[in-house]
């Protein structure tokens, strides 16, 4: 068994990459609302949403996981949604 310091290590580790991501995740979500703006489309496209949930669910090796994924993923979204329409606005009041 390792040790519980070596484990928490490898977590901060796992976790200093995890906000890596998400900060360049909602990066890319901030194009997406520019690309969005610009076709005039809205911010919520559920069929899209759902396709990424499922998608995000068949990544997984350890099926047991798939609520947890999902769960993860609802809030990611919900995030990046958040993002989004708060740049419209943004960009709405500037014209």
């Amino acid at each position: 068994m390792r040790d519980l310091r070596e484990i928490r290590q490898e977590l901060d580790q796992v976790d200093r990459e995890m906000v890596r991501l998400f900060e360049k995740r909602m990066n890319l979500a901030l194009e997406v609302a520019q690309y969005k703006t610009a076709h005039g489309m809205p911010v919520l496209d559920a069929s899209r949403e759902e396709q990424v949930l499922q998608s995000r669910e068949a990544m997984l090796d350890d099926s047991a996981l798939r609520a947890d994924v999902r769960a993860l993923y609802v809030q990611i979204m919900a995030l990046s949604r958040g993002a989004q329409e708060r740049w419209m606005k943004e960009a709405a009041d500037h014209d």
